[in-house]
């Protein structure tokens, strides 16, 4: 649910070629050197016309506790929830029970331009309601219950981020509102509604609507890598509802896009508004570009949670990831098993790293500055790990690659520390930017 980077197959660059032969012991060699590095934990499976051609389980469901995690363990899944809700709604269109060009003012009058926000609006985040996550204030109270009213009041005294359809912008507000509007509509909870349309229908026995962890019943606890994993907290789910509060595995999330794909939850018309996309955004559907092929799906993140469903209708291929403890940019174990199957080029990665005692650590630390971008760095340190936090974002460990070098891989971050000039140099997404200690 977090905000995350939500263009998760956006970057891939590789030739096409047809051949659709999985490269197994490829992705095994992969999958044993993130295991043996601490990189990743988690599930993967990969299916074609509903068959599932690879699946993979690493790492832990429970490190304390020392639970290996298997093709059952149950993950948060975030904002993939987001692809169920949209699915619920446009089941509701169907049956009569609502319109997308409706207004929400019936249902939220004390909402900003409620009368003129649909519920399309909500659906493909053109409402310019304001997302409640991205308040700095959030992480001191995700880990406390809140009631239907907290919720409703905290959204409600947002000001509007920008007039209805006049753009878009990714918005959790919009999804937990669409949650109140299903229970409104069906006089029901939203866990019961989605058994009721989606989890029994199609025998998703690992999905259901989350509460605290439990390893018990085969579910995962989160995780963050500072030089070991450590537990994340738990947001309370009585707050992310539809936006991101489901929890589930790869298996039944697969088998709910193949399902969705061939029609058998909501009608083509429903799908191909769902594909639609304006804006960057469909009616609770992403696209993903992989050269000329398309895929359709959603990508999802809360607390150390992240995963990934996606579906290319033209070779019927799915992937399917979900992981609690990720030290690693999962876009390349997408790119890994989109290169295995379309027979391209693919060098496992090097994971080679150098160890620096607390001591080393010393000459990095300091807040800096830059006259390039409005952002200030503060480096810390944790133990024998660097510690970086840049305004207004969460922190994050960095591994030391070769002496005065850093790298956050997960995001694509390098930093290199110039110690005797007190600078350190930030480089990601093919831009550098020069910062000096202060």
């Amino acid at each position: 649910m977090k905000k995350l980077i939500i263009t998760s197959l956006l970057l891939f660059i590789s030739a096409i070629c047809l051949s659709q032969n999985l490269n197994t012991k490829k992705l095994d060699s992969l999958f044993q050197l993130l295991e043996q590095h601490n990189k990743f934990m988690g599930t993967l499976v990969v299916s074609q016309d509903q068959k599932t051609i690879y699946s993979n389980s690493i790492g832990f469901a429970d490190v304390e506790n020392k639970i290996k995690a298997d093709s059952l363990t149950k993950y948060r899944i975030g904002s993939i929830s987001k692809m169920f809700t949209a699915t619920l709604i446009l089941n509701a269109v169907e049956e009569g029970k609502l319109e997308l060009d409706q207004p929400i003012g019936k249902y939220f009058p004390k909402i900003d331009n409620s009368h003129q926000i649909t519920i399309k609006n909500l659906l493909n985040h053109s409402s310019g309601i304001h997302d409640f996550t991205r308040n700095e204030d959030y992480f001191s109270w995700n880990t406390s219950f809140q009631s239907k009213e907290d919720m409703l009041k905290k959204i409600s005294n947002f000001k509007n981020d920008f007039e209805p359809s006049s753009k878009s912008q990714y918005s959790n507000s919009n999804f937990v509102l669409l949650t109140f509007i299903l229970e409104d509509i069906y006089k029901q909870s939203f866990q019961k509604i989605l058994n009721q349309k989606i989890v029994k229908p199609l025998h998703l026995n690992n999905t259901y609507y989350g509460k605290k962890i439990s390893s018990e019943n085969n579910e995962a606890y989160s995780y963050k890598f500072l030089g070991e994993w450590k537990k994340e907290k738990e947001t309370d789910m009585s707050i992310p509802k539809g936006a991101g509060g489901i929890v589930s595995n790869p298996k039944d999330l697969k088998t709910f896009i193949e399902q969705l794909f061939i029609g058998n939850i909501i009608s083509d018309k429903s799908l191909n508004l769902m594909k639609n996309i304006e804006n960057g955004y469909g009616l609770g559907m992403l696209q993903f570009p992989y050269n000329d092929k398309i895929s359709y799906g959603h990508t999802g993140g809360i607390d150390g949670f992240e995963s990934v469903v996606s579906y290319f209708p033209e070779d019927k291929l799915t992937i399917s990831l979900s992981s609690n403890g990720v030290n690693y940019n999962k876009n390349n174990i997408l790119l890994a098993v989109l290169a295995t199957f379309y027979n391209n080029s693919y060098d496992l990665p090097n994971f080679e790293t150098i160890e620096l005692t607390s001591e080393d650590l010393e000459k990095y630390l300091g807040t800096y500055s830059s006259d390039q971008i409005p952002l200030k760095i503060t480096c810390t340190k944790q133990g024998n790990t660097l510690i970086t936090q840049a305004t207004g974002q969460k922190a994050f460990p960095l591994e030391a690659t070769v002496e005065d070098i850093f790298t956050y891989e997960q995001a694509g971050i390098t930093l290199e520390f110039n110690p005797t000039e007190n600078e350190v140099t930030l480089k990601q997404g093919g831009g550098e930017f020069l910062f000096k200690k202060e």
